[in-house]
């Protein structure tokens, strides 16, 4: 017979503490965020003394925080005291959405026949604020992100969720980038409202190969506009 666990044993916490955002998270956040704003810009070496220096940690989290970007694609050629913001080119960019093509239409024809009317109309009010002039790229993108993200949530499992996110982070500097260029154009914000309008109302219609066909062509569309401003 196995002896009983002691009273000190089931009394342990099953699970430690939780602890606000680690360190290690917060580096990998400030990195993201200059890369994909161009303050580290495309094929820029950078030494990882300096950054640490800069954020005001040691090198430790950020060769951690390095490791994650690396795994977004994000970095390139990462060595002992340096590293290398990964390029941006057309072959990435196509990889990026060829995948989401093949993720995102598939879950967003599940998803429009689950979706409730209250977050129909929620959704809707999204779309409204993407037609505001005033506002350009960096002041909708949280918006345009939840966008999609509440189309597709209804039918998005736990790892549909996580690839979703990566391949979002992959094309964030491309859609940044290359969006931001369009917004001074005076038909830009009617289009992008138009275009978000249309995939909405093929959700709208509960109709799966409908949302299906929205999505792809939406994220072709959307692909062929962020490699105009590429080349």
């Amino acid at each position: 017979m196995s002896p009983r666990p002691r009273d000190a044993d089931r009394s342990s916490p099953i699970v430690r503490v939780v602890r606000p955002q680690s360190v290690v998270d917060q580096v990998v956040a400030e990195l993201r965020r200059s890369i994909v704003f161009g303050t580290l810009a495309p094929g820029q070496e950078f030494a990882l003394r300096e950054i640490a220096a800069n954020l005001g940690v040691s090198t430790a989290p950020v060769r951690e925080a390095l490791r994650v970007l690396q795994g977004d694609g994000l970095i390139v050629g990462r060595r002992a005291r340096s590293a290398v913001v990964a390029p941006m080119d057309a072959a990435d960019l196509h990889s990026v959405y060829r995948l989401r093509r093949l993720v995102e239409p598939d879950i967003g024809a599940r998803a429009c026949t689950l979706v409730k009317a209250s977050d129909l109309n929620r959704i809707s009010r999204i779309v409204d604020s993407f037609g505001d002039e005033r506002l350009g790229v960096e002041e909708i993108y949280d918006s345009h992100r939840e966008f999609h993200l509440a189309l597709l949530r209804p039918a998005a499992t736990a790892w549909d969720l996580r690839v979703i996110e990566m391949l979002w982070h992959a094309a964030e500097r491309y859609v940044r980038v290359g969006f931001g260029r369009l917004d001074p154009m005076p038909d830009e914000h009617r289009r992008r409202e138009a275009a978000h309008a249309r995939l909405l109302s093929a959700f709208r219609t509960r109709d799966g190969e409908k949302a299906r066909r929205a999505l792809e062509e939406h994220l072709e569309a959307n692909e062929q506009l962020a490699l105009s401003t590429l080349v």
